[in-house]
């Protein structure tokens, strides 16, 4: 019993910390528990700083040196650019941590290199995930007023011409979902299921 608390510490040290945006996490602890990836504990800022990508570096910071003070020496960020022009990785390169290769989670769900190849087909489009489909109205509409002030959907989305929904699970709910926030926004809906993308082995791989 007396080398029970010595072992606890050498299984802590041997896990990995994700620090994830919560956005991703069902799908986090989706592979996870389909790849028995025990060894990963997940945790997670919020979401909704998708709207606010200059909020993320510092709370990565800050949550990096959490998970320093609670004893993890692997960490890795769930994180792509996400619209941060760079500072996540300035801030990896700081910090001597991973993150998931890719500019946004549309590329890493479609895979990067298959986004990257079918960009000229896809500049027009506007992307949706599982999590977005979900949340089309607390992350899209209502921030950008169009709950309340729907002439503005053409100022904000004239440019796009059609609604790509990259799904992680094949839901028919989701399905809908999506296809109704293409007709809220007068796009060509199109819908591709891509699973998890390049997600799995960068988590598999942490």
């Amino acid at each position: 019993m007396e080398n029970l608390p010595e072992a606890r510490e050498r299984d802590a040290s041997m896990k990995v910390q994700v620090i994830g945006c919560g956005a991703i996490a069902r799908e986090i602890l989706a592979i996870c528990e389909a790849n028995r990836l025990d060894h990963i504990t997940l945790s997670c800022l919020p979401a909704i700083w998708h709207n606010t990508p200059e909020k993320i570096v510092p709370g990565l910071r800050q949550a990096i040196a959490a998970a320093r003070a609670e004893g993890f020496e692997r960490i890795f960020v769930a994180y792509a650019d996400c619209g941060t022009g760079g500072l996540i990785d300035r801030l990896c390169e700081e910090e001597g941590v991973d993150r998931i290769p890719g500019p946004h989670c549309y590329s890493f769900f479609a895979g990067n290199d298959a986004f990257a190849e079918r960009w000229d087909e896809d500049i027009t489009a506007f992307f949706l995930t599982d999590f977005l489909a979900r949340q089309f109205e607390t992350f899209v509409i209502e921030p950008l007023g169009l709950d309340r002030h729907p002439e503005l959907r053409d100022m904000y989305f004239g440019h796009y011409r059609k609604l790509v929904y990259l799904s992680q699970v094949e839901d028919e709910a989701l399905q809908a979902k999506a296809r109704r926030a293409a007709d809220m926004l007068g796009l060509e809906y199109e819908y591709r299921y891509t699973g998890y993308g390049d997600l799995t082995r960068s988590l598999t791989e942490a």
